[in-house]
C-alpha cells in the first residue's frame, strides 16, 4: 500500500543489479521457509512460481532515481492453481542486512531496510510470456493489490533480474 513516509527519511542511494539479486535471494528464502512450515501450500504452489519482483516506492526509485525508498516490496506471483486459491494476505518482513540504504523508520532494530515479502497468484494463458501476463494483470485486473502496484513500476528479480515490466511516470 502507499507509504506516507516523509521524504527525509527516505534513501536516494541508487538500486544495483546486486541489490536486485539480494531482494530475489530474500524472496527465495520467504518462500523456502513458508513452503518447509506449510507442506499443503508447498504441494499446491512450489512449482508454479511465475516471477519475483521489485514493486511499489522501491522499484519507482529504481526506474527514475526520484522517488526514494522506504522499504522493499518484494512480491512473488503464482500461476493460479485450479484446485487451491493462494492465501494473499501473508506478508513477512525481513532485513536487507545491508547499511547502504539506512534503516526503515519502524524498525530501528534493522541493519538495513525492511523487506516485505508478499505473494499473488496471476492467470497465465498456456505458453504465454510472463511479461505479457504481468502487465495484463497490472492493467485489467481490479484487485486492490493490481491497482496499487500498477500505480508504480515494477522490476523483475527473477527471472531476467533488472528488467522493467511496468513503467510508471510520476510528475
Amino acid at each position: 500500500m502507499m507509504s506516507n513516509v516523509k521524504h527525509k527519511y527516505r534513501s536516494f542511494k541508487n538500486i544495483n543489479l546486486l541489490d536486485l539479486k539480494r531482494l530475489a535471494e530474500i524472496a527465495k528464502r520467504d518462500r523456502y521457509d513458508f513452503f518447509n512450515k506449510y507442506p499443503q501450500w508447498k504441494k499446491a504452489f512450489q512449482n508454479r512460481v511465475v516471477c519475483i519482483v521489485l514493486c511499489q516506492g522501491a522499484a519507482q526509485h529504481y526506474t527514475d532515481n526520484k522517488n526514494g525508498i522506504n522499504d522493499f516490496d518484494v512480491y512473488t506471483f503464482y500461476k493460479k492453481n485450479p484446485n487451491k486459491k493462494w492465501y494473499a494476505k501473508r506478508i513477512k518482513s525481513y532485513d536487507f542486512s545491508d547499511p547502504k540504504f539506512g534503516q526503515s523508520v519502524d524498525k530501528p532494530n534493522f541493519i538495513g531496510r525492511r523487506v516485505d515479502c508478499l505473494s499473488r497468484e496471476i492467470e497465465i494463458i498456456r505458453n504465454e510470456n510472463l511479461v505479457i501476463a504481468l502487465r495484463r494483470y497490472l492493467k485489467n485486473s481490479n484487485t486492490k493489490t493490481a491497482i496499487c502496484l500498477s500505480k508504480k513500476s515494477v522490476v523483475l528479480l527473477e527471472p531476467k533480474c533488472g528488467y522493467i515490466v511496468w513503467k510508471k511516470e510520476i510528475i
